[in-house]
């Protein structure tokens, strides 16, 4: 059951829809506005370690282009 983030295109508030099944027809409005109108976003996530010894196995990588700069986080972990 996945959980999505919408930012309402009216009063930018930011909120998440709890998805049961995809074959259920939901109203969906804004809970602050009532608006229908919204955009979905991209959520963040967090990524704790519980490791005595400092070393949390997170290795990261940061690139520079003429945009900007991205770092890209390797988690340890299953791989597919």
């Amino acid at each position: 059951m996945p959980i999505y983030e919408f930012r309402c295109l009216k009063c930018q508030e930011c909120f998440e829809w709890l998805v049961i099944s995809k074959n259920d027809e939901v109203e969906m409005k804004c809970p602050k506005c009532k608006s229908e109108k919204f955009e979905r976003i991209i959520s963040s996530t967090n990524y704790a370690v519980d490791n005595p010894g400092g070393n949390s196995g997170v290795k990261s990588t940061t690139r520079t282009c003429s945009s900007g700069s991205c770092t890209t986080y390797e988690i340890p972990g299953p791989t597919r």
